[in-house]
């Protein structure tokens, strides 16, 4: 009996730890980089992902190796010819305000994103799909224009966030989802206040609270977390490694990611328009040395693609510096006295100056004079990105066949670069139509090969993630913004 009595004993301190009720706050910064255009709808151009990530959930997500695991869907299979798949839905699943989640929120969110008129930047990485219907309340099937094989990795899009059905005019600003946190204060240019979710389908979050504090400044950032104002921050420069390493006031991560970092030449306009002078730009850098003083060497050289170096369908290229071959197109493109353009910047990334002034160095060698101007980080991604005809540009990691259209297809909504060209679409096109697994990879490989050649992009290096974390935190998976499990931090209170 007394054994028997322990047993309970242990069971019900176990249980109480568990349902422990959340406690303290955790604090992060986000860029403010949509400035006035900044939402809480995951289908909008002005999103706030590091917002929309807390308190929305997907159907499907990234586990820790970047592989498709269940979220709101619990299970998905395919017909034989990859046209038709059925997904699963979990049950006992509420949204903030209370109401259920079943299957017509779920045709309602994807037929949203793939409305036309409503060019949300998401509906690249659904364009496939043609159809969402429910087969009951939770059974979802989607029902594809063509074969495509690779649907659950397009599905763990960050902004494909399942939304309450009929919310599309109100989920802006009141960010109503089923995440482990709900919406308190919506204010991108000071704090956005969240709080626990208590019916969260994972388990009870481990905060009570999370601030999510608009900085514009990669430096600022850095600073405020450093001060102690912020309990992490995503984008620590890497010299900075050794430091916070020797203190026990913090903890570092370093998480390989297929985020990149590069500078791109609108293809629209001269200089730009002419394959040679895009292909001179890139032939003048040293892409090793472009790491080193950019980011220390964290990180992985690339030939150009946004392909992530640890993704299935990633192309082995080498892309050596030749000056001399760069001189040579520039003269046959009309420019042997040399060029000279503008390259628009901005602080929101701490690697763009460094890379700037290596490039703008780099590029002298061939007689390309670089003249670096520095914009506001406030409204950069609004008001110079796709505005000006050099820009710097940040991308987070995305599957192969959605990095590749949604940055370079002629149609896709993103496309940075303006870059056209029917040869590289049809590659594309044929990848996600090919079942086989090893002409599926031929494809994408060659489309690689093709943008290296004839982009109008310079993605120099994939960055190795370098996360500061305050001491006071624990639980914080070491995996890509987009992969964690929110909902399993603490903090010691203060």
């Amino acid at each position: 009996m007394r054994y028997l009595s322990s047993i309970i004993l242990v069971s019900l301190i176990l249980t109480s730890a568990v349902q422990a009720e959340p406690k303290g706050t955790f604090r992060h910064a986000h860029n403010v980089g949509f400035g006035a255009h900044s939402s809480l709808d995951p289908a909008s151009k002005g999103r706030v992902l590091q917002i929309i990530e807390k308190i929305m959930n997907r159907l499907v997500r990234p586990g820790p190796k970047g592989k498709p695991q269940p979220d709101l869907a619990t299970s998905w299979q395919a017909n034989e010819d990859g046209t038709v798949w059925t997904f699963k839905l979990r049950e006992g699943v509420r949204f903030h305000d209370g109401s259920t989640f079943d299957a017509g929120d779920v045709v309602y969110s994807f037929e949203r994103v793939m409305d036309p008129d409503r060019a949300s930047p998401a509906r690249s990485a659904v364009k496939m799909v043609t159809s969402a219907k429910a087969l009951d309340d939770h059974t979802v099937q989607l029902t594809l224009g063509s074969p495509f094989a690779d649907l659950p990795l397009q599905l763990m899009d960050p902004r494909l966030r399942i939304i309450p059905e009929n919310s599309g005019e109100t989920i802006a600003a009141l960010g109503i989802g089923t995440g482990p946190f709900k919406v308190d204060v919506f204010d991108p240019d000071g704090i956005t206040k969240l709080s626990a979710n208590l019916e969260y389908y994972e388990g009870l979050p481990g905060v009570a609270h999370v601030e999510v504090i608009g900085i514009p400044d990669a430096q600022a950032r850095l600073q405020a977390f450093l001060g102690g104002q912020l309990d992490m921050e995503r984008g620590i420069v890497p010299l900075l490694r050794r430091a916070l390493i020797k203190s026990d006031r913090y903890k570092t991560q370093e998480v390989p990611t297929g985020n990149w970092t590069g500078l791109v030449f609108r293809t629209d306009v001269a200089p730009f328009d002419d394959v040679r002078v895009r292909r001179a730009l890139r032939m003048v850098v040293n892409r090793e040395d472009l790491l080193k003083l950019a980011l220390d060497g964290g990180g992985v050289v690339s030939c150009d693609t946004p392909v992530a170096p640890n993704d299935q369908y990633r192309a082995s290229m080498e892309c050596p510096r030749d000056i001399e071959t760069a001189r040579k197109l520039l003269s046959e493109a009309g420019y042997a006295d040399g060029l000279s353009f503008d390259l628009y910047i901005s602080t929101i990334d701490q690697s763009w100056p460094a890379m700037a002034v290596a490039f703008q160095e780099q590029a002298a060698a061939a007689g390309i004079q670089v003249n670096i101007i520095k914009a506001a980080a406030d409204g950069y991604w609004s008001e110079v990105w796709r505005q000006k005809d050099a820009v710097a540009t940040a991308w987070g990691e995305r599957p192969a066949d959605q990095a590749l259209n949604e940055a370079f297809h002629s149609t896709a909504k993103w496309n940075e670069s303006y870059f056209k060209d029917p040869e590289f679409d049809r590659l594309i096109e044929a990848a996600r139509k090919e079942l086989e697994f090893d002409k599926r990879r031929a494809l994408y490989v060659a489309a690689q090969e093709y943008l290296r050649q004839n982009s109008g992009t310079l993605i120099p290096f994939h960055v190795t993630q370098l996360v500061g974390v305050g001491a006071r935190v624990h639980n914080l998976d070491p995996v890509r913004n987009d992969a964690v499990r929110w909902h399993l931090i603490e903090v010691d209170e203060q």
